[in-house]
């Protein structure tokens, strides 16, 4: 790893190009097959020439994190109320992990401070403190919003398979009786089939609890 990249490799790459083409592998196989060998395959380069810009793995996924926050939109409409602010902000969020769903992980494990984190995290709890919520209370909203968003995501209801068809079945066999309402809920329990509508009213949860939340500390 002393060996220096050869200097064509060098001025075709940077750090935007070599997040985004790891972006573009994550979406489509996984953040396992996130690997420096693999895009240095991917981009036609030598490792040594993603080593240039990315000491190892971690920062490379730091560096994803921080592109998914450059991602969201942080403008916040200071004439709407304080609860239009974060559900537009929240509703960003969720917009752009969904369009990278494998990197919803990062979040818990990569937290890192580069401008664009820190930029979204500020915007958030101001948008909470104007809420009124104490620094304690804004962090503690923050934390929990963001987890319950990746989570969200992390968790993407899929359309029916072989599967969710056995597992329809079998709940639908239970004894009626015995679990009523397992029975009643075996097909959106199995799959579903409205992803969109899953992810609105998520959202809706999410920010209802935050508002009674603000309006129990009044």
């Amino acid at each position: 790893m002393n060996q220096r990249p050869d200097t064509a490799e060098r001025a075709a790459l940077t750090p935007r190009v070599v997040v985004e083409a790891a972006l573009a592998l994550a979406d489509a196989e996984g953040l396992a097959a996130v690997t420096i060998r693999r895009l240095a395959k991917d981009l036609g380069v030598t490792p040594m020439a993603l080593y240039w810009h990315f000491r190892n793995k971690d920062q490379l996924l730091d560096g994803m994190v921080e592109r998914i926050c450059e991602k969201i939109d942080l403008t916040a409409d200071p004439s709407r109320p304080w609860a239009a602010q974060l559900r537009a902000l929240l509703a960003s969020m969720l917009g752009v992990l969904r369009s990278h769903p494998a990197t919803a992980p990062l979040f818990s494990t990569h937290s890192t401070a580069s401008e664009a984190n820190l930029r979204m995290t500020e915007v958030l709890l101001d948008i909470l403190r104007r809420g009124g919520f104490s620094p304690a209370e804004a962090t503690q909203v923050a934390r929990h919003a963001l987890t319950t968003l990746t989570g969200l995501v992390g968790a993407v209801p899929g359309t029916t398979t072989p599967d969710d068809e056995r597992a329809r079945q079998l709940l639908e066999s239970l004894p009626p009786e015995q679990y009523p309402r397992l029975v009643e809920a075996a097909g959106p329990l199995s799959v579903c089939e409205d992803p969109d509508g899953y992810f609105a009213f998520g959202l809706d949860l999410l920010l209802a609890g935050i508002e009674a939340m603000a309006r129990r500390d009044r």
